[in-house]
């Protein structure tokens, strides 16, 4: 019922006031875009083959055989 109130008003109105109206909705829709950006949640296991481990991977480093 609401919509059609509002529509009803808006065809009341002339062209170069309908376009203003268009104008400020699209500014709304624009400012709530930017301020509810979804936020992308990683799955477990998402990456998985984007990268490979070394085979000595736990293997101590030669730099630190004297602190061993």
């Amino acid at each position: 019922m609401q919509q059609q109130l509002i529509f009803k008003k808006i065809n009341m109105l002339p062209k170069h006031l309908q376009i203003e109206i268009f104008d400020f909705i699209e500014h709304i829709i624009n400012k709530y875009k930017r301020n509810h950006k979804t936020k992308v949640v990683p799955q477990f296991g998402s990456l998985k083959g984007t990268f490979n481990m070394s085979d000595d991977f736990d293997e101590p480093l030669d730099d630190f055989a004297e602190y061993m």
